[in-house]
């Protein structure tokens, strides 16, 4: 019950893993700070949290919006007392070719705000609480595919990439001063985001409830990352051999494409 009575600042948690992540860490007693935009899917959430016996407040944001992460932020500061963690879960993702995006850099712009801008803002809003109390743990959900790149998420990737950098920094600067951070590396997981794909209809991926298990452990335990073995190997070899390591899998993920394709095609 390393949880127990801890005040967690969740967001995306009005669906999904976060949804998920909320009633997981209810069970072991956390006390939750609902972020999301749309209120109706949050109040939902926070019954099932409070069903469990824990307590929950909703915050509906629209996390593409500073103006509405600052009131946000401000109104979680001036109802808790206490905030032991934040959890930025939520993202967007855009799943399209560079050739296809030359004149579409709002893709970008739009999924940088959210998955790192938006980020960081609520980061930067509670900071000061943490180093008031002398404690406070920052997860930061990244992908494994920046681990292992991949093509198609050119957007997406790099927004998860900058969110990783902070993240490094946040810890190097103000590790002595009690802050915590994780970095957790998802796979694909089944999510209504992903199912926006139609060809992933067939792909195998990372259930919802096991994902959520995961941000639970990086609030209980706090490593500095939580990943896949598969992923920590790409990460070595990345950083040792970028160039083969970016180009060896290319023909094996265009062959994936090309199966999964076929597959919907056969089954719809």
């Amino acid at each position: 019950m390393k949880l127990n009575g801890q005040t967690i600042v969740l967001t995306g948690a009005s669906s999904g893993i976060g949804a998920e992540a909320a009633i997981l860490m209810a069970k072991r007693g956390a006390r939750l700070c609902l972020v999301a935009r749309r209120e109706e899917q949050l109040r939902e959430v926070q019954q099932r949290v409070e069903a469990e016996g824990a307590y929950a407040a909703i915050y509906p944001c629209d996390l593409s919006d500073n103006n509405a992460i600052e009131a946000c932020a401000t109104r979680i500061l001036a109802e808790q007392p206490q905030i032991d963690a934040l959890v930025n879960n939520a993202a967007h993702s855009i799943r399209r070719p560079i050739e296809q995006s030359l004149d579409r850099l709002h893709d970008f712009e739009r999924t940088v705000q959210l998955n790192y801008i938006g980020a960081v803002a609520m980061t930067l809003k509670l900071l000061p609480r943490f180093l008031e109390q002398g404690h406070g743990h920052v997860v930061n959900i990244s992908s494994l595919s920046t681990q292992i790149p991949i093509p198609l998420f050119s957007a997406y990737l790099a927004s998860k990439s900058a969110l990783e950098s902070f993240t490094r920094s946040l810890q190097a600067e103000m590790g002595h001063q009690g802050i915590s951070t994780t970095v957790v590396y998802f796979p694909m997981v089944r999510t209504p985001m992903s199912s926006r794909t139609a060809i992933y209809k067939y792909m195998p991926m990372m259930h919802v409830k096991k994902a959520a298990g995961w941000i639970v452990e990086a609030c209980e335990k706090r490593p500095a990352r939580i990943a896949r073995p598969m992923g920590k190997l790409g990460s070595v070899l990345l950083a040792a051999a970028p160039g083969p390591i970016t180009k060896l899998p290319q023909p094996l993920f265009r062959g994936m494409d090309q199966l999964l394709a076929s597959r919907l095609k056969k089954k719809g």
